[in-house]
């Protein structure tokens, strides 16, 4: 079957070909061998309560995570990753 590339760099994948899986809005795209690769991905929410519970679990609170988040990012822009 022949899928037209759009002027906005989209393809409709044909019916016939997404009636074969299951339903799923996400594909992960590779380039493997001049072929380009869909595999559906089924993507699953995130639920901040079960997040909230392990952190509790842990014992970190919101405060402690967000000092990690700038201390990794004044890491990464000063180049010290570790």
């Amino acid at each position: 079957m022949l899928a037209k590339l759009s002027s906005k760099n989209q393809i409709t994948i044909p019916k016939k070909i997404l009636a074969k899986l299951p339903p799923v809005k996400y594909f992960e795209v590779s380039y493997e061998n001049g072929m380009i690769i869909l595999k559906p991905v089924q993507i699953e929410p995130i639920k901040l309560d079960d997040i909230r519970q392990k952190m509790k679990k842990l014992g970190l609170s919101e405060d402690s995570v967000t000092e990690a988040i700038e201390r990794a990012r004044e890491k990464l822009s000063t180049g010290h990753l570790l």
